[in-house]
């Protein structure tokens, strides 16, 4: 843990200390325990189920949401319906090959994602996925 000095035998001994960097490593870890649930941005949807072998992505991925209460984004910018159109124009005019991802909330009516979907063809975007949440498909709800 120390050096001896001239005395005793002319060597020198040194141990690294660890308990510094561990002590770094343990405020880092609980920093970044606290901090990466905020760090997922998004639209927070109830998402249908689908038993689907997961895409690979890019970073570089357009989301379309749309909540139970019909609000329309891009990414997590809020848009009106008419505004998503021109939006959906110009960014299918940057990049065509752009791939979209439409995530919709599970309690929607299929009419308003078809609408969606419309909208981002008639945009000129060409690569289209449906984004579902993970897991068993459960069957239509029973009517009492």
């Amino acid at each position: 843990m120390g050096m001896s000095g001239p005395s005793g035998g002319g060597s020198m001994m040194s141990e690294i200390n660890v308990t510094p960097f561990v002590d770094v490593m343990l405020v880092l870890l609980i920093i970044f325990m606290v901090t990466a649930p905020m760090m997922t941005t998004g639209v927070e949807l109830d998402l249908p189920r689908a038993e689907a072998a997961p895409l690979t992505g890019s970073d570089d991925q357009l989301i379309l949401s749309i909540t139970a209460a019909e609000e329309y984004y891009i990414g997590d910018r809020v848009f009106s319906f008419d505004d998503m159109l021109a939006k959906l124009t110009v960014i299918a005019k940057e990049n065509p090959e752009q791939p979209v991802f439409v995530r919709a909330d599970g309690t929607l009516p299929y009419e308003r994602v078809l609408q969606l979907l419309a909208v981002a063809k008639n945009a000129g975007i060409t690569k289209v996925g449906l984004v579902t949440q993970p897991g068993p498909v459960t069957g239509p709800p029973e009517e009492d």
